[in-house]
């Protein structure tokens, strides 16, 4: 069984290395990747330091891997935060020294295509962070999200546990990054309905696993970062969110149940499920047809939980995806899910 400890925190005043083991899209998108910088200087007192491919298009693998050991091997670096996400971080694993990572313990932020490296170091034996990348949750248009703002600052800078609470309001509509005036006014948002609470009768606590579904589900096929023994996952909590590619409701049933055949789903104490992201620029939904699109990403979710693990207490639209705000979740870490109290807690 793999040991896995949290990493020592920054504090205000610490270089925080700025990675993009993804892509390279500070590149082509400068505003919201410096509005994301200058917040972490202004609001959270952390300098950043930037790496040859943080800003580089096209970067090879292992020209990624060589910013990672960077950003990790350097003592005066107390912290890694991903640019943003991608499409093939998954290359980027063979070329990572894993002994040189665990012998430099650091807190790293990122999800998306960045559900690699999390996986990654939590069989490294390290706790990682699933959320706020720069570009999209720091360089929010105008401010960051109040809970955002607050559920990272947590996590950098503090240890023990942590209350999440479900969105008052919420947005998952983009606007140009190309496009000035989309700096100049907040997002639009919506109300919240709160979170939907399913075997809701007993508390289940544990390590957390998981991340967005896509890449999950390219890592089980590629059978990387995946513990030798399933039973490394008993008792742990999955966390599941899906992207802006906005799978079908029938590829989420078929993903998860293909977890299930494998003997995933039923080891686990409790299932997250992220809050879907139901618009994109590809599918601009409208809100109707992104309540359905919401509707049936459930329906496929309990479907494939009824089959394997009926009795999972599962809690649906916690806000730790691709949506605004964005949750920060310990990957690793401890997350305690109570339903007789309807409360979520995580461990920083």
């Amino acid at each position: 069984m793999t040991t896995i400890s949290y990493p020592p925190k920054p504090v205000p005043g610490d270089r925080i290395a700025v990675i993009s083991p993804s892509a390279g899209l500070p590149g082509l998108f400068p505003r919201p990747f410096d509005l994301g910088l200058e917040r972490l200087r202004k609001e959270f007192g952390l300098e950043p330091v930037e790496y040859p491919t943080t800003r580089t298009m096209g970067s090879t693998p292992r020209e990624r891997a060589a910013d990672i050991h960077a950003a990790f091997a350097d003592p005066d670096v107390k912290a890694v935060m991903a640019s943003i996400g991608g499409d093939d971080q998954i290359t980027v694993l063979p070329f990572l020294d894993r002994e040189l990572i665990r012998a430099n313990p650091k807190p790293f932020f990122g999800m998306s295509d960045n559900t690699s490296l999390l996986a990654f170091l939590r069989t490294t034996g390290i706790v990682g962070y699933h959320g706020a990348t720069v570009m999209t949750a720091l360089g929010r248009p105008v401010a960051m999200n109040p809970l955002t703002a607050d559920s990272l600052r947590a996590a950098l800078f503090t240890t023990g546990p942590y209350d999440l609470r479900p969105a008052e309001r919420w947005n998952d509509v983009n606007r140009d990054w190309a496009d000035p005036a989309t700096f100049e006014e907040e997002p639009a948002t919506r109300p919240g309905d709160g979170w939907t609470w399913v075997n809701a009768d007993r508390v289940a606590e544990g390590r957390s696993w998981g991340g967005c579904l896509e890449i999950l589900a390219w890592h089980l096929m590629a059978d990387r970062e995946i513990a030798r023994e399933l039973g490394e996952y008993d008792g742990d909590v999955l966390l599941l969110e899906t992207s802006e590619e906005m799978p079908s409701g029938v590829e989420v049933f078929r993903t998860l149940r293909n977890m299930g055949e494998r003997g995933f789903l039923h080891r686990f104490s409790a299932l997250l499920m992220g809050r879907p992201k139901t618009w994109s620029f590809e599918r601009p939904n409208s809100p109707e047809e992104g309540a359905r699109y919401a509707a049936e990403q459930r329906e496929a979710v309990l479907r494939a939980m009824r089959m394997y693990a009926p009795d999972t207490p599962i809690v649906f639209d916690v806000d730790f995806g691709h949506t605004d705000p964005q949750l920060v979740l310990p990957y690793g870490g401890t997350v305690r899910v109570d339903g007789p109290a309807r409360r979520i807690t995580v461990t920083y």
